[in-house]
C-alpha cells in the first residue's frame, strides 16, 4: 500500500478492454461528474447519461482519449456554481449553498491557503510550538507547521507513531468510517483494501504519511510528557517523563480523547489469578485457544473482537452493561473492487468526487433524527424519524436473531444516536448465537481468583478477562500537569467539567491549543479526520496572526468561551446523546456532555474557517 499524490492527469497505459472491465465496478454518479470535470461538457448532467450504459460508452471514450493523448484533462478549478449543480446532480436532491464551500475545499478544489507567504521566514523561525501526541491530529499539526516554515518537535510517548492505530491491535480492530473518507484531504490513499480498513493498514498509512512529509526527524519518540507549565511572556516549559525539560511559546496538544485505557472499578479485579488485560493493551504473547475468557463490556472493540476469539475460544462469556444499537453494514468487511481501485488512481477527479459522496451520504442528515421533538411521547425514541430508525433497527437485529430470551437483552431501550452506535455485517450477532459463547446481563457483584461472581449468585469461571472497557475520556489532556497563567492548574480549573471554547482554546491558558478537546466529537457523520482539518486549520489562523503583530500569546475571552458554552450545552440537551435517562461517557458525573459536538458538521466548519480577533485577549 501507498499513499498517492493528487494527480490531475494522471497517466492511463489500460487497453480498452481493461477499462471496460474496471468501469464494471464503477460508482456511477463519481464516474459522471470526473467525466464532467474532465471535459467540462455539462450536457453530462441531463438526464441521458444516468443511464448505466451511455455513461461507460461515453467514459471508454474520455479515458481512453487521456490515454491516447487526443483528449484533455482539465485542470482549472471549476467555479462555485458549476459545483453547486453537479453536487446537486450527483445526489439528486436539494444540497444547501452554505456546504458548497466546505466540500469544495473537502475535495481539494479550491486553492491551499498559503498565508506564511506574507511574513518573512525568519519571523515565523522565531516561533516554537510544542505538539505533543503523533496520532492522526499531531501528524497534520506537524505537516501545517513544516509547510509554514515554523520550528516544532512533537513529543510521543509510544516508539512509533500513529497513536490508536498503533496502540489498537485487538483481532478484528479496523476503522468504524469508510476508509477513504477516514484519510487526510491533502493526502488521499486509493489502495484500500476493504472499504473500512484494517488496523494494519491504518498504521501504515500515517507512517507512510510522515514519511512523505519527512517528519521523522521532528519527532522525539518515547518521550511521554508529564507537564505543561506556563512561564511568562508567552513561553511554555514542557517536560517529560524523562526530566528533559523545553521552552516553546505554543502548545497543540494532540493527545486527543481515547489514548488512555479505563480499567473497571470492580472488586477483586487485582486478586484474578488467571490473565488480565484492556483490550487497548492486547497481549499477543496470551493464547487464547482452548480458553475460558470472559469479556467485560459490549463497546465498539468488543464488537470487533469478541467474534474473531469465540473462533478459537472453548468458551466466551460477554459481560453486558446496557446494549448498543446496531448500524447494519453489509459491506463493512467487504474489499475494494479491483475495477473501483483502478479508476480511483487512474481516472482523474473521480476519487474527489468519490470521497464527497461518502461524506454528504454520512453527513449532516442524520442530525434530525438525533434531535428532540418535545411533543413526542414513544418511548425509545424522541421523534418521528428516530422511532422509524429504531423500529428498522429492531427488525434487522430481529430477523437474526430466533432466541427470545437473547432477543431481550441485545434490543436498547433508548433512543437510536443515545450512546455510540456500532457497525454490524451480521458477525456480532452471530458470534453470540455460538454455542460456545452467551451473553450475560446479570450485574457483576467481584472479581474472584478464579472468574466473576454475579450479582444473582452465579459464578463464571475463567482463564482470561478482557476488560473492553473504553477509555479515561472525562479526563482530558489527564495525566499530564498543566499549570497555566497565575499558577492555575488546569486539572483544577476544569475539575470533572472540561471545557475549551471551540474545543481548542481555554481561559488562563495562554497560546494553549487542544486537538480533539471538549466537545469536539462527532456522532452524527463525519470522520476526526475532518474535525482536525478544521481545528488545525484554525490553529495555524491564530499563529498568523501572532506573527504579523507584537503579541506573544492570546487566550480567548472569558465571556465569549462562556456564551459558546451555554450554546454547546442548550444543544446538547436537546440530543439523543443529552436527555436525561440516557447514560455514557459522552457526559461527565454531573450528567453534563463533555465530549459532543451537537450541530452540524458545517457549523463547526465555519466556525473555524477564519479567526474572529475580537474573540481573545492579546498580550
Amino acid at each position: 500500500m501507498s499513499v498517492d499524490t493528487p494527480n490531475k492527469t494522471a497517466p492511463i497505459f489500460s487497453r480498452n478492454a481493461d477499462i471496460q472491465q474496471a468501469l464494471t465496478d464503477a460508482h456511477d454518479q463519481s464516474l459522471r461528474m470526473a467525466l464532467i470535470q474532465i471535459t467540462r461538457d455539462e450536457t453530462l448532467l441531463s438526464e441521458r447519461y444516468a443511464d448505466r450504459e451511455t455513461l461507460h460508452h461515453f467514459a471508454l471514450e474520455v479515458i481512453a482519449g487521456i490515454r491516447d493523448g487526443v483528449q484533455s484533462v482539465a485542470t482549472d478549478l471549476p467555479d462555485a456554481t458549476s459545483v453547486y449543480q453537479m453536487m446537486q446532480t450527483m445526489v439528486d436532491g436539494e444540497i444547501p449553498k452554505e456546504y458548497v464551500p466546505m466540500m469544495m475545499q473537502e475535495m481539494s478544489l479550491t486553492e491551499p491557503d498559503r498565508w506564511y507567504e506574507d511574513i518573512p521566514a525568519e519571523k515565523r523561525a522565531e516561533l516554537k510550538v510544542a505538539v505533543i501526541g503523533a496520532g492522526l491530529s499531531g501528524i497534520l499539526a506537524a505537516i501545517r507547521l513544516q509547510e509554514a516554515g515554523i520550528p516544532f518537535v512533537v513529543f510521543e510517548k509510544n516508539r512509533e507513531v500513529g497513536g490508536t492505530w498503533f496502540e489498537n491491535s485487538y483481532p478484528g480492530c479496523r476503522v468504524d468510517v469508510p476508509s477513504h473518507f477516514y484519510s487526510y484531504s491533502f493526502a488521499p490513499n486509493h489502495n484500500w483494501s476493504s472499504h473500512f480498513s484494517p488496523r494494519d493498514e491504518l498504521f501504515e498509512y500515517f507512517n507512510e504519511v510522515v514519511d512523505r512529509y519527512e517528519l521523522r526527524q521532528h519527532i522525539r519518540f518515547n518521550a511521554d510528557v508529564s507537564s505543561v507549565e506556563y512561564v511568562e511572556n508567552g513561553r511554555w516549559l514542557v517536560t517529560t517523563e524523562s526530566g528533559g525539560a523545553d521552552e516553546f511559546n505554543v502548545v497543540i496538544s494532540a493527545v486527543g480523547q481515547l489514548n488512555r485505557p479505563r480499567l473497571p472499578d470492580i472488586k477483586g479485579l487485582n486478586g484474578f489469578k488467571g490473565t488480565t488485560f484492556h483490550s487497548a493493551v492486547w497481549q499477543d504473547d496470551v493464547d487464547l485457544s482452548g480458553k475460558r475468557i470472559v469479556v467485560i463490556g459490549t463497546g465498539a472493540s468488543a464488537f470487533q473482537f469478541v467474534p474473531e476469539i469465540a473462533k478459537e475460544a472453548q468458551h466466551v462469556s460477554v459481560l453486558q452493561r446496557s446494549p448498543p444499537w446496531l448500524m447494519p453494514t453489509p459491506h463493512y468487511h467487504h474489499e475494494v473492487q479491483a475495477g473501483h481501485q483502478w479508476l480511483l488512481r487512474q481516472v482523474p477527479y473521480y476519487a474527489n468526487w468519490y470521497r464527497f459522496w461518502l461524506f454528504w451520504t454520512g453527513c449532516d442528515a442524520f442530525l434530525k433524527t438525533l434531535t428532540v421533538d418535545e411533543n413526542w411521547r414513544e418511548p425509545g425514541s424522541i421523534n418521528a424519524a428516530s422511532e422509524k430508525l429504531r423500529q428498522s433497527v429492531t427488525a434487522y437485529m430481529t430477523s437474526q436473531i430466533h432466541d427470545d430470551e437473547l432477543l431481550s437483552k441485545i434490543i436498547p431501550d433508548y433512543p437510536p444516536g443515545g450512546k455510540r452506535p456500532l457497525r454490524d455485517n451480521g458477525l456480532w450477532l452471530a458470534a453470540l448465537q455460538r454455542d460456545n459463547v452467551d451473553l450475560v446481563t446479570d450485574p457483576i457483584s467481584e472479581i474472584t481468583s478464579s472468574g466473576v461472581a454475579l450479582a444473582e449468585g452465579a459464578k463464571i469461571d475463567a482463564d482470561v478477562i478482557i476488560c473492553a472497557t473504553g477509555f479515561q475520556a472525562d479526563h482530558f489532556l489527564w495525566p499530564m500537569d498543566i499549570t497555566g497563567r497565575d499558577g492555575v492548574s488546569l486539572n483544577e480549573y476544569w475539575g470533572s467539567n472540561p471545557r475549551a471554547y471551540l474545543g481548542m482554546t481555554v481561559p488562563k491558558f495562554p497560546n494553549l491549543f487542544c486537538l480533539y478537546g471538549p466537545n469536539t466529537n462527532l456522532v452524527h457523520g463525519g470522520s476526526i479526520i475532518f474535525h482536525s482539518e478544521c481545528q488545525v486549520n484554525y490553529i495555524m489562523g491564530c499563529l498568523c496572526h501572532l506573527l504579523k503583530t507584537e503579541h506573544r500569546s492570546l487566550e480567548p475571552r472569558v465571556e465569549v468561551a462562556e456564551m459558546f458554552y451555554q450554546t454547546v450545552d442548550d444543544a446538547n440537551q436537546k440530543r439523543a446523546w443529552g436527555i436525561p435517562e440516557v447514560q455514557s461517557w459522552y457526559k461527565n458525573s454531573e450528567g453534563r456532555v463533555t465530549q459532543n459536538w451537537p450541530f452540524r458538521l458545517v457549523d463547526y466548519w465555519r466556525e473555524t474557517r477564519e479567526l474572529k480577533k475580537a474573540d481573545f485577549n492579546w498580550r
